[in-house]
């Protein structure tokens, strides 16, 4: 029998949680790190955080799973400007189980429309999350 791609459903909750988070006015870092719970085949919360930097954000993923954090950042312009930028981060670190990076991978799409996030990342080493990664890929969209 051939395993058939999973994608998991994004909890209700889940989903109300992050359009809040899309439209929120504080004006810190925050986090909310979503995981799959593989017998409900949801994709579920698993920690929020405010006033998080992309180093303590990085400390927060597990190494050997994969996670969906989404990171809403200050972003200073060159020019002086600041924006509040939602960042989608698709974490699959290298030496997850292959069928749980099927399932993050195969999910993946399915979270990034219903949530409707525009700015998606994607790292295979959680030591990759810096704040200068961060910048240069936000870089690419201004």
């Amino acid at each position: 029998q051939s395993e058939s791609l999973v994608v998991c459903d994004v909890a209700e909750d889940l989903v109300e949680k992050l359009r809040k988070f899309r439209f929120r006015k504080e004006t810190n870092n925050a986090a909310i790190i979503m995981k799959i719970d593989k017998d409900k085949q949801l994709v579920v919360l698993d920690e929020e955080h405010e006033g998080i930097s992309p180093d303590e954000l990085k400390d927060e993923l597990p190494e050997r799973q994969p996670r969906y954090p989404s990171y809403a950042y200050k972003y200073q312009h060159e020019d002086g400007r600041v924006s509040y930028p939602l960042c989608f981060i698709f974490s699959s670190p290298v030496g997850c189980k292959p069928e749980q990076q099927m399932m993050y991978a195969g999910s993946k799409n399915k979270l990034v429309q219903t949530a409707e996030l525009t700015k998606v990342f994607e790292i295979r080493n959680t030591e990759d999350l810096t704040e200068e990664w961060l910048r240069e890929k936000l870089g690419f969209f201004h």
